[in-house]
């Protein structure tokens, strides 16, 4: 007698939604983005957008005309051109000191670390005062340069000592944790396989370190750009020789003509962040060429 065989039946397959929702590992998520977005709004977005809402007082044409004047232009082109001048001597001489702190080790070594941040707590004003007064003609640097022929203070010189002051932290402080966690195996390999000590530089550490010392780049150019207190005690202050923008946004404000003062401050913000754009770009760019950031 042959056993009847037996059909189970098996149980419906439960149906996978399409798309599951990950949940963030770290809770309040939305909590937190709701106060960054409402902080960064009322400290950064609120003035912007009272910077453009005092626009409307004026009509194109009279916008126009503010924004592109002989001493407005005047000022722009030394403003964004020492900022940007130096913002690259930072960069050179940002990352050759980064560079000393991080691959030797000498006497007095943590004096120097902690100079490197002199400019983020002195005050401006204090550090214009002390830089006229060492670059003047009876200064101690001033002196024997104006022996040479070459005036520093008081002369568009001595705003970009001043600009170049203030942002060298900025690119130390980028570019010295990126040398820290440089593999220094990479660099023996490269030597292992021929490549002399410029080579290993230029190919191997250069590569690495170049995101960093661009967004180096990018932050001291923003603290140049806006730099006040420690150019106008330097510069002299003569109109359409060495007026920086901001003086001449604070000339405006002291006249009560607070839609000139406006106008000037769009003007540049719109110049500031097609210049960051750019730098940004190029930041992207280094990040994604082939071996860059590579362990």
């Amino acid at each position: 007698m042959s056993a009847t065989p037996v059909h189970v039946t098996p149980p419906p397959a439960r149906a996978v939604p399409a798309r599951v929702r990950a949940r963030p590992v770290h809770p309040g998520f939305r909590l937190t983005l709701g106060i960054t977005l409402a902080w960064l709004g009322l400290i950064v977005l609120l003035p912007i957008a009272a910077a453009f809402l005092k626009l409307t007082d004026l009509s194109p044409a009279q916008i126009w005309s503010i924004a592109t004047s002989d001493r407005a232009l005047a000022a722009y082109r030394l403003s964004f051109g020492l900022s940007l001048a130096a913002a690259l001597i930072n960069l050179v001489f940002g990352v050759l000191t980064a560079w000393v702190l991080v691959r030797y080790r000498f006497p007095g070594r943590r004096i120097l670390d902690a100079m490197v941040d002199l400019p983020f707590a002195l005050p401006t004003a204090v550090a214009g005062i002390a830089l006229a007064s060492l670059y003047a003609s009876h200064g101690w640097l001033g002196r024997p340069l104006a022996m040479l022929g070459i005036d520093i203070a008081f002369q568009p010189a001595g705003i970009l000592v001043a600009l170049v002051f203030v942002g060298l932290p900025f690119v130390v402080r980028t570019v010295q944790p990126a040398l820290q966690e440089l593999d220094a195996s990479l660099e023996e390999a490269a030597a292992s396989l021929g490549a002399s000590r410029a080579q290993s530089l230029l190919f191997v550490v250069a590569r690495q370190v170049a995101p960093a010392a661009l967004t180096g780049l990018a932050l001291a150019f923003s603290r140049a750009v806006g730099e006040y207190g420690s150019v106008i005690f330097i510069a002299g202050n003569i109109p359409y020789v060495s007026e920086i923008a901001p003086l001449l946004i604070v000339v405006q404000l002291e006249q009560y003509d607070y839609a000139a003062a406006a106008v000037l401050a769009v003007a540049m913000l719109l110049i500031s962040f097609a210049m960051l754009l750019v730098i940004n770009l190029l930041q992207r760019w280094s990040h994604s060429r082939p071996g860059a950031g590579a362990p």
